[in-house]
């Protein structure tokens, strides 16, 4: 597979390079623009283009080798990353409750003084600890 990958990227690259350099090689319709203007050859400026020549036709087929290449490389990536594990998005872990039934009681110790400049032996202590609540008409032990 990775081999395979590895092949279509190749043939992808060589076909986006034959297409910029069978655009720049190809005579393009600007150069024709004096002979438009005056010249007796009104059709051209805005007429039938005529037929197509082998630089535009050999352009057509790397530009569809470059699309079939591309989408190759799409179906090839979705179906690693179904083989794989998954999207993105499976490997996103689930946020850890901090109020309810499933909270995992913290174990911090309490936050130290204020970077205000007051001095620590000045600050209340922490509160201490709540005893367990009873049921109501029970005596604890």
């Amino acid at each position: 597979m990775n081999m395979m990958f590895n092949l279509v990227v190749v043939v992808q690259v060589i076909s986006a390079l034959s297409i910029i350099a069978l655009v720049l090689l190809q005579h393009g319709k600007g150069a024709d623009m004096g002979a438009a203007f005056g010249s007796g050859a009104s059709g051209s400026l805005f007429g039938a283009t005529g037929s197509s020549n082998f630089m535009s036709k050999s352009t057509g087929v790397a530009a569809a080798i470059f699309f079939g290449a591309t989408l190759a490389l799409s179906l090839m990536a979705n179906q690693r990353a179904t083989t794989v594990g998954g999207g993105v998005m499976d490997k996103v872990t689930k946020p850890v409750p901090t109020t309810g039934a499933g909270a995992i009681p913290s174990t911090a110790p309490a936050p130290a003084a204020p970077v205000t400049g007051v001095p620590a032996s000045t600050l209340p202590a922490a509160p201490a600890a709540a005893a367990p609540a009873t049921p109501a008409g029970t005596i604890p032990k």
